[in-house]
């Protein structure tokens, strides 16, 4: 079944969805946030303290929106996620957006390095950890940018 994802900016995204792989090609660690994973959804993108980042890898049909809300001391209380791509993907963006909360803004250093290590992720998949820390700078270029427009 093909399937469309619009960003913001009009880009079409066309993919192929597939059934999922079964739990014991994965990880265990890739399996748990493949399975159950954490802080799905969307904020409103609206306020000037939420920030939004949609970045992906056409290629390998791998999207990924991420969003964060930020409080008025720059902690990051309130983070999400959508994503099309493997259990990889889902896994390593279910782990980035649970480390990210609680962070202050200017105190987050997430690398995809940390990642991709703490998933187990093989060389193949290291995009799918790359594209979790790309997407978490551009949800906090994009607060930036709407805390320079106040």
């Amino acid at each position: 079944m093909m399937e469309t994802l619009r960003t913001t900016e009009g880009t079409e995204f066309m993919f192929q969805t597939q059934a999922p792989l079964a739990a014991a090609a994965y990880h265990k660690k890739v399996a748990d946030h493949h399975e159950d994973p954490r802080n799905v959804g969307s904020l409103d993108k609206n306020p000037k303290n939420v920030g939004a980042g949609l970045v992906g890898a056409p290629a390998c049909r791998d999207v990924m929106k991420l969003q964060t809300e930020v409080d008025d001391n720059g902690k990051i209380v309130d983070a999400g996620f959508k994503t099309f791509g493997c259990g990889s993907a889902i896994a390593s963006r279910s782990l980035a957006v649970e480390w990210v909360k609680g962070k202050t803004v200017g105190a987050l250093a997430i690398k995809n390095t940390d990642i991709a290590k703490e998933r187990c992720l093989p060389p193949v998949k290291l995009h799918c950890s790359m594209l979790a820390e790309v997407a978490m700078k551009a949800a906090l270029a994009d607060y930036r940018v709407k805390q320079q427009k106040k």
